[in-house]
């Protein structure tokens, strides 16, 4: 069963603890390396549930691979950033309103998962070629202050488990709900 995550905003710190939670002690790299064949594995599943949403206000799997998109997308900007600029400024954004203004439950989810096949692809190159030193490098996070790209690589693959399971949980609501 997915559990809540606290919110990024009014719960900063609680949040990225939830993220790194759920990474653990496990290579990053890894685990964002293998989210792809996981998301296929997800969308096959789904089947005609795709666009379908639990309840009102929940996203459908389709929406949470558009999320996913969304966090790729922003992460890419986030990582070139702090690697060549000196602390550097970063805009949070607002996840709710991505989803709903972009309309993700419109979109093909071939092309969602090419864009983020494709940008997980560049963002993975960046982090293999980088140095213990630029993973130390720190940008400052609207919401929650000083972030370096490590700790920002390493939220991420944690954000990709609890979707992946958000995912699943779902599917679960929807099927039971028949």
């Amino acid at each position: 069963m997915a559990t809540a995550s606290p919110d990024p905003v009014t719960q900063a710190a609680a949040y990225q603890q939830h993220l790194l939670g759920l990474l653990g002690q496990d290579d990053p790299a890894q685990v964002q390396a293998a989210t792809r064949a996981r998301l296929l594995a997800v969308l096959e599943d789904a089947g005609s549930d795709l666009r379908r949403t639990p309840a009102p206000g929940e996203w459908s799997v389709l929406e949470l691979l558009g999320h996913l998109v969304d966090a790729e997308i922003v992460l890419s900007g986030r990582y070139r950033w702090v690697l060549s600029h000196d602390r550097p400024p970063l805009l949070g954004y607002d996840q709710d309103r991505w989803v709903e203004r972009l309309r993700h439950n419109d979109e093909s989810p071939d092309e969602l998962l090419e864009v983020f096949s494709t940008l997980r692809t560049a963002n993975l190159r960046l982090w293999d070629r980088s140095s213990a030193e630029d993973r130390r490098r720190v940008a400052l996070h609207a919401e929650r202050g000083a972030e370096s790209y490590e700790l920002m690589f390493r939220m991420l693959a944690g954000h990709d488990r609890f979707h992946l399971d958000q995912m699943r949980h779902t599917l679960g609501l929807i099927r039971a709900a028949r």
